[in-house]
């Protein structure tokens, strides 16, 4: 088909499909991609797929496209419409369905859209599985038929599955702060969240893709500037925030401090290892040394993965961890909940915590290691010369002898703290963090690292 000469291999990144819309990301491209993920399907054996789409502006006109296409060639869809990606995961779930395409770009700009899509029981397509079926796309052999398209409105049940899944206290009355950014969570969560009986507020409640008070994504402690304020102002004991697909979480606690996903992270395993046979507990490269700390003091076994949902999720399940996570706001549950990312489902728990305690969330921290730290760092490069610059920094270190772990990038651990450079797979960007036992070891770390990131990337 004459479209495949026009596309952009670089949306195909490594666990999903991502690119500017409509320059890289349009209505032709949605179409192709769904005759080509029709037709694929079929090779797992595949009749029916799911189909779901997030706020953006762009999302309802692409998954029509991409619906059109995938029906062209026999398959049968079911559309669940405009939901969270959690809903999505659900859907599938419920339904027995285990191929399905969410039309969204998580947390990226909003001029931004595309795919995350998954071919079986293996969960989100990730790595060679992508590249593969890109190849596959290429060659333009798809089959031609004609499938059904029924509707699934799973809210009722997804809620209700939430609210299952969790035990909160019916005599605590907490101060809760939402917040969410006027992405797809702000058409569920004020609903949810006000069936569990708390002192509601709920900020940016109302759906907008422009995103015009501050974006989406709760990793960026500066998006929460709002919520901190109004954590402190009204005396919350909490607020939670959400990305634009609702599949990850932030925290702010009752003295509007901001928790990074290693901080939260400590607060759940010191909640689920003590009480639960299953101790292991899986994160990201980019999480401090003190969550790893934390999880063996308890008793717990720590594993450590690359970053990216699609790897962190399987890993979760893979290694049959009680729970995994990640620094950008990813928690997988797989205690009482299905394992799957919910960025309400993960505030749910946090207020399930709370409702059973007299401490404050500031203090469910108490007693864990302290480490000077950076927020991650992003170093704006291209999606060609990003790979090239940590490939070269990775090859320097080990030239050196360097202590390294390099299943995602290079991890470089010193005596007194730890430097990791990686490229980012969801946009033209090179990655960095920083942590150290003293502020001072950690901008030595810092300025080493960034100085070697800037000669290579020019």
């Amino acid at each position: 088909m004459e479209v495949t000469k026009k596309i952009n291999p670089n949306v195909f990144r490594e666990y999903d499909v991502r690119g500017v819309y409509p320059t890289d990301i349009n209505e032709d491209f949605a179409y192709t991609f769904g005759k080509a993920y029709g037709t694929y399907i079929k090779k797992f054996d595949q009749s029916e797929c799911v189909v779901g789409h997030d706020n953006r502006l762009s999302s309802d006109s692409l998954t029509n496209a991409l619906i059109e296409g995938i029906l062209s060639t026999g398959i049968h869809v079911v559309n669940l419409g405009l939901v969270t990606t959690p809903m999505y995961y659900y859907a599938c779930i419920k339904r027995e369905i285990p191929a399905g395409v969410m039309v969204t770009a998580s947390h990226n700009p909003k001029d931004d859209n595309g795919f995350k899509f998954s071919f079986d029981e293996r969960g989100n397509a990730k790595g060679e599985m992508i590249q593969n079926f890109y190849r596959f796309l290429l060659k333009g052999d798809y089959d031609e038929d004609c499938g059904l398209m029924l509707f699934y409105d799973v809210k009722e049940d997804y809620y209700k599955m939430l609210l299952s899944s969790v035990d909160i206290k019916k005599d605590c009355k907490l101060r809760v702060i939402v917040d969410c950014g006027n992405g797809t969570t702000s058409l569920f969560a004020p609903e949810i969240y006000n069936m569990i009986d708390q002192d509601l507020l709920v900020l940016y409640g109302i759906s907008n893709a422009n995103f015009p008070h501050h974006h989406p994504d709760p990793a960026v402690e500066d998006n929460l500037k709002v919520l901190k304020d109004a954590v402190i102002e009204l005396k919350a004991d909490i607020g939670i925030a959400f990305d634009g697909d609702g599949d990850r979480v932030g925290f702010i606690d009752e003295k509007g401090r901001y928790l990074s996903a290693d901080q939260f992270m400590m607060i759940f395993a010191r909640d689920l290892i003590p009480t639960h046979e299953n101790k292991r507990v899986l994160y990201d490269v980019k999480c401090s040394k003190a969550l790893k700390e934390e999880i063996e003091k308890l008793g717990g076994t720590a594993i450590i993965c690359r970053t990216g949902n699609s790897y962190t999720k399987a890993a979760t399940r893979d290694y049959n961890c009680i729970l995994g996570g990640e620094l950008s706001g990813h928690l997988y549950f797989r205690d009482k909940f299905l394992g799957f990312d919910s960025g309400m489902y993960a505030g749910l728990r946090m207020i399930e915590i709370l409702s059973k305690t007299d401490r404050k969330l500031s203090e469910l921290l108490d007693g864990v290691n302290f480490y000077y730290s950076t927020p991650e760092i992003k170093i704006a490069s291209t999606d060609n010369k990003k790979k090239e610059v940590v490939e070269k920094i990775k090859k320097y270190c080990k030239e050196y002898g360097f202590q390294t772990i390099d299943i995602d990038g290079v991890r470089v651990e010193f005596d007194d703290g730890w430097a990791l450079v990686r490229y980012s797979n969801t946009g033209p960007n090179i990655t960095a963090r920083f942590e150290g036992k003293t502020e001072e070891s950690m901008n030595r770390l810092k300025d080493t690292f960034m100085g070697m990131i800037e000669k290579y990337n020019g």
